[in-house]
């Protein structure tokens, strides 16, 4: 059983307590509903939500992936719901509210649900440009990371974003982790998109990749023609990458003294890192630019918020360090985690133009 199936059946019973008094009171607002009935419905969502994840850890069906789907909005919904009816609660005890106004109130919930799952839906392409001592020849990175492959954003959201890679003018593509999320088994097949993109793509492992076992994430990508890196580098025109696997349980990563013995002083060099941590260090060993992602930049409000007051949330950071310039880009992801959605954010792509300062 992975750490997401645990954490699912764990969070349940409170989680199930939540959609029952959810719906109580949003019902109560337009007269009431027997509880009998709230019953029914709270025992729907939880086969819908516990059903399917077991089933597809086991296989990936459209069926299971639809209720999955049907039960993160669901659950999405509640937690969105349950502050607007804190706030409709607290502002009635004060005054009367209007009817209409308290449909207003009711129907903002689900409307910034349809604009979040569209965005979260709509994959953009964002730029930032870094100017390096090192680089002699104009190089165009495309960094990505959460892909989230799994039962939610199944095999389109590959080829959404191997289609749009294509489009653009790069040399070379980073996923900085996370391209499976645990939701569903991943299968030898299942990245094979990306053997039609016509760059190098370079893969070092996330938290969730673990998930559904790394050696079936290694066997998809080496399938695909992916390159990956753990634990190792490669060179790349004025490039010199290095890869760090991170799991939430022990995994094998090299010392300081490993990493300090790759830096090249005559390339740029380039940590990738699935999360936006250890940035200091890695620039002090001599490290230029590390890539990393894990954050999804907050994903929708008001976690975005909380998350660019605490940590390196999103963007392109820029820091003195060791008497050098150095880099961090955060990207915010392209799928997403669990819920279906992006208020705040995007699910991008970010292309790194690389360019000589001389």
């Amino acid at each position: 059983m992975s750490f997401r199936t645990r954490r699912v059946i764990l969070s349940s019973p409170l989680i199930l307590i939540l959609v029952f008094f959810v719906m109580k009171y949003l019902f109560l607002l337009f007269g009431g509903l027997d509880d009998s009935y709230l019953i029914l419905l709270t025992g729907i969502f939880a086969v819908f939500r516990i059903g399917s994840m077991l089933l597809e850890e086991k296989k990936s069906r459209r069926f299971t992936r639809i209720l999955d789907e049907i039960s993160q909005i669901w659950l999405w919904l509640s937690f969105f719901f349950a502050m607007d009816l804190a706030l409709i609660y607290i502002i009635g005890s004060f005054v009367e509210i209007p009817f209409g106004i308290l449909v207003i109130l009711v129907a903002i919930v689900p409307i910034i649900a349809v604009y979040s799952y569209y965005n979260a839906h709509n994959l953009v392409v964002n730029e930032e440009t870094i100017y390096l001592d090192n680089i002699y020849e104009d190089i165009n990175i495309v960094h990505l990371s959460d892909v989230h492959f799994g039962s939610i954003r199944h095999s389109k959201i590959i080829k959404d974003i191997c289609d749009k890679i294509n489009e653009i003018n790069c040399d070379l593509v980073v996923i900085s982790g996370d391209l499976a999320d645990g939701s569903s088994v991943v299968e030898e097949d299942d990245f094979s998109d990306f053997k039609g993109v016509n760059v190098p793509i370079i893969f070092t492992s996330g938290n969730h990749d673990y998930y559904p076992g790394i050696e079936n994430v290694y066997n998809a990508c080496k399938k695909a023609g992916i390159i990956i890196l753990e634990n190792k580098g490669m060179e790349f025109k004025d490039l010199n990458i290095f890869g760090i696997p991170f799991s939430f349980d022990d995994v094998d990563i090299v010392g300081a003294d490993e990493l300090k013995s790759f830096i090249r002083q005559d390339k740029v060099n380039v940590i990738n890192f699935h999360v936006p941590q250890n940035w200091d260090e890695f620039s002090r060993l001599g490290f230029d630019i590390q890539l990393s992602g894990h954050t999804h930049g907050g994903q929708f409000y008001p976690v975005v918020n909380i998350g660019d007051r605490i940590w390196y949330n999103r963007g392109l950071f820029k820091a003195n360090i060791g008497g050098k310039d150095r880099y961090l880009h955060v990207t915010t992801g392209v799928g997403s985690m669990d819920f279906p959605f992006r208020w705040g954010t995007d699910s991008e792509l970010v292309v790194l133009k690389l360019r000589g300062s001389r």
